[in-house]
């Protein structure tokens, strides 16, 4: 069973949609967004903050800036505080 769901992001002033999943493995956990035709995981940190693991080979993609992961990561973290 898959835990599909949609998020709404705000960034620069205009609404984004976007799906994404839960990923279990045991303990921890990682959620997976798919940016465009890119699947980019958030995990918590020691902080209980969410942070992307981007490859540096999508960053150089143009529709995956760091203000959008960053929208994304607090957008996960209010929800799931």
């Amino acid at each position: 069973m898959e835990d599909i769901f949609e998020i709404d992001v705000e960034y620069k002033g205009e609404i984004r949609e976007f799906e994404g999943r839960l990923v279990l493995s045991g303990y921890e956990h990682k959620i997976e967004i798919f940016i465009e035709d890119i699947s980019v995981f958030f995990e918590p940190d020691e902080e209980r903050n969410y942070r992307a693991i981007v490859g540096l080979d999508q960053m150089s993609n143009k529709n995956l800036s760091p203000g959008l992961l960053q929208a994304i990561a607090h957008k996960l973290e209010s929800l799931l505080k």
